[in-house]
């Protein structure tokens, strides 16, 4: 108990970078969810068949071997990345791909007869999606989009093998300094459950507020 009140600041600024990194790779997750979504749905045949592919590549091949091509793979082709870049972007994309289906489903469940009626009222295809399908789809995602927002927040742990000093990386610079596992695992697997439960309490009062205005 000792060492992790001595060492607490450093574990809380590794606990900011983990909170960063997830809240970065979930923003940028929701931008393509929703663009790789709508070109599945609304995209030409070429459009739809690349998305398909992106989906079914990121969701087949594991989340690790994507940050090790974006943070080493990509040096063989000049492009370099500091290790917080490469690990948000990898998150991003592999979140992205997981959140298009998401939003998919959510898009499909709203009946047509809905998005037909806001055609004959004279609303713009887009207009419909705006005004009447994705405020409805917003609420229909919102719970197994938590889901995933959590599983990005313990996913960002796998970001420790390419040197990012967020909770895990923190936890083991101190067990390498003063050869003791036990507490630092245990400490940070608190830290983690209490990120959890917050982002979990906040999910679900987006979630009701939804449910009030729908």
């Amino acid at each position: 108990m000792d060492l992790l009140l001595d060492n607490g600041f450093f574990l809380l600024k590794g606990a900011y970078y983990t909170l960063l990194i997830t809240v970065i790779s979930i923003f940028f997750g929701l931008i393509i969810g929703i663009a790789v979504a709508l070109a599945r749905l609304k995209g030409s045949r070429p459009i739809r068949w690349l998305a398909r592919a992106y989906v079914s590549v990121i969701r087949g091949t594991p989340a690790l071997v994507q940050i090790f091509i974006v943070y080493y793979g990509l040096v063989d082709y000049g492009i370099t990345l500091d290790s917080l870049t490469a690990a948000c972007m990898a998150l991003s994309i592999n979140v992205g791909a997981y959140l298009s289906e998401t939003f998919r489903g959510a898009i499909l469940s709203i009946p047509k007869g809905q998005t037909e009626a806001a055609y004959a009222s004279g609303m713009t295809s887009w207009q419909a999606l705006r005004r009447i399908v994705f405020p409805q789809a917003a609420r229909v995602a919102i719970a197994p989009m938590g889901n995933t927002f959590i599983g990005m927040l313990k996913e960002s742990s796998l970001v420790a093998v390419i040197a990012v000093t967020e909770l895990l990386r923190s936890a083991q610079l101190l067990i390498a300094q003063y050869y003791v596992n036990m507490p630092f695992y245990l400490g940070i697997a608190v830290m983690y459950w209490v990120m959890s439960t917050v982002f979990s309490a906040i999910l679900e009062q987006i979630e009701k507020r939804l449910s009030k205005a729908y």
